[in-house]
């Protein structure tokens, strides 16, 4: 596509037509050929839109949740996008179309946007490609932005990073999920949601997640005090730091825990105004703001990693692939670390000259 091609496309994105809109993911999920160039065109029109993240294990009911999240913005009058990412079908090349169906309420809506995206064995550059699709989405002028991963594994958690907001949906009764958000998801989560809370089991899942919760934003809580307990302790021992007080005058968000009824949408009003106070926290705060730095800063590091590693593969390529390294290395002739410099060599020389 030439450049006056993509020019016209991301113009009639910005005019608000939803073809050029999905053209426009295509090429960003497949990255196309002048792909960047659309989104470098599209960046100056974004930052008017919220983001959602929603994660967790696979049966939570996040695919129901977000088709009542997306009506229930839909009837205050807002505009939706949602993006379906499947990290977890590389040999398949699609998203699983079983929970698309779920998004009933929404069919036939044209301000709600909906499209999935799959891995196709690309995960470690699935999380830009989310990233760059929400640009597109917040350019078209979408006041809400919505990804749904499907799983809650790392790949996973990269992928919500790109929201403001992260929750994470959690089933009742279950135990392994529970025992999950203890390996590392609990501490991205803004909100957490106990879905389909008329279940078994439902009470006992909230008072966990509360308590893991309350351990994770004072980890002393964790410790055996005895009777004393964390006050006691520091009253005894006289370690009631200035710290302590700092900590107090700072505004924090408490992560919160929501019950839903997807199916019914019981539930699904308390969840958007939770959804409403966490943004508005993160504007009165201005942690807005420092969660954009830190997923641009992120960006950056992303596309240099892949783009270095690109021209490392090809200056390996020149000097004979892989599999003669590999070789010589098998056979004691060289090691891995006098490879790595022979081939980084013609870089630092490079890198030197520009210095100079």
């Amino acid at each position: 596509m030439s450049q006056a091609a993509e020019s016209d496309l991301v113009e009639r994105l910005l005019d608000g037509e939803h073809r050029a809109l999905a053209r426009v993911i295509t090429k960003i999920e497949s990255r196309a050929p002048g792909y960047r160039d659309i989104v470098s065109e599209l960046y100056a029109h974004t930052g008017d839109a919220s983001v959602v993240g929603i994660t967790g294990s696979p049966g939570a009911g996040k695919s129901t949740l977000v088709d009542k999240l997306a009506k229930f913005y839909r009837d205050r009058g807002e505009t939706v996008g949602v993006i379906a990412v499947d990290p977890s079908s590389p040999f398949t090349g699609g998203a699983v179309l079983g929970d698309r169906i779920r998004m009933a309420s929404n069919i036939g809506d044209m301000d709600v946007f909906f499209r999935s995206m799959s891995a196709r064995g690309q995960l470690g550059g699935l999380s830009t490609a989310t990233a760059d699709a929400v640009k597109a989405l917040d350019a078209f002028g979408k006041d809400r932005i919505i990804i749904e991963t499907v799983g809650a594994g790392q790949n996973e958690v990269d992928i919500v990073k790109t929201a403001d907001t992260v929750v994470v949906l959690v089933q009742p009764g279950s135990g392994d999920d529970v025992q999950m958000l203890k390996a590392g998801i609990l501490e991205i989560g803004d909100m957490f949601v106990v879905n389909k809370a008329d279940m078994s089991g439902a009470s006992r899942t909230v008072a966990e997640l509360k308590e893991m919760i309350h351990l994770r934003d004072d980890p002393r809580a964790n410790l055996d005090m005895g009777h004393h307990g964390i006050d006691g302790f520091e009253a005894a021992n006289g370690t009631e730091s200035d710290e302590a007080d700092e900590a107090t005058d700072e505004e924090t968000w408490m992560p919160q825990v929501v019950e839903t009824i997807a199916t019914t949408g019981e539930g699904i009003d308390t969840f958007v105004e939770t959804l409403d106070d966490h943004y508005e926290f993160l504007e009165r705060t201005g942690e807005l703001d420092e969660k954009a730095k830190q997923r641009a800063a992120e960006e950056i590091r992303q596309l240099l990693q892949g783009d270095i590693g690109a021209l490392l593969e090809a200056e390996l390529e020149s000097q004979g692939g892989i599999d003669s390294f590999a070789e010589a290395i098998a056979a004691r002739e060289t090691d891995p670390y006098a490879v790595t410099e022979e081939i980084l060599a013609p870089l630092r020389e490079c890198l030197d000259e520009t210095d100079d």
